[in-house]
């Protein structure tokens, strides 16, 4: 596959990102997260979602979508001002990337991640940041290979009453 093109997100883009989205957990969390959750997704429940988030946006979280040769979305990425609780802070956050499980390792979560760095490092941050799955060793491996670290913060995160704790990642931007 080409590089895919990348391009912020518009508001007639939220099914195609929930379609990827939900494909990417069921993908990405089959083994770490109860089946019956995954199960439970629901692409039209996500698309509404995303469509309220676009509809309040401010400004300061970015969603971005990779989109293949015929026009298709099939990768998300979503960034902005890293959270500490409810403080934002003046690191930046990669909140979220999915690429449609079809596409995996084809260079759509790379592209994804080269243009949140590219941005968040332009806007003037000194450090994105990351949560991932403890267990989610593919993803690990991933933001390893493009330079992030485990900074030794850990999470507590719980789906239907099961334990699946999140590790933080740290990687320093150019100026």
């Amino acid at each position: 596959m080409r590089s895919p093109r990348i391009r912020e997100m518009t508001l007639a883009d939220c099914e195609g990102v929930a379609e990827v989205r939900v494909g990417g957990w069921r993908s990405a969390y089959r083994g770490l997260m109860p089946q019956s959750y995954l199960d439970r997704l629901s692409v039209e429940e996500d698309a509404e979602r995303r469509r309220a988030y676009f509809a309040q946006g401010d400004g300061s979280v970015v969603n971005l979508v990779a989109e293949d040769t015929g026009g298709e979305i099939v990768g998300w990425a979503c960034h902005g001002p890293y959270r500490d609780g409810e403080v934002r802070t003046e690191d930046a956050e990669l909140y979220a990337i999915y690429v449609h499980p079809d596409q995996m390792g084809r260079g759509v979560g790379r592209a994804l991640l080269t243009e949140s760095v590219a941005r968040c490092s332009a806007a003037g941050h000194g450090r994105l940041l990351l949560w991932v799955l403890k267990e989610n060793d593919r993803a690990r491996r991933f933001y390893e290979r493009a330079g992030f670290r485990a900074d030794g913060a850990e999470e507590p995160f719980e789906v239907d009453g099961v334990d699946v704790p999140e590790v933080r990642y740290s990687r320093p931007l150019p100026r």
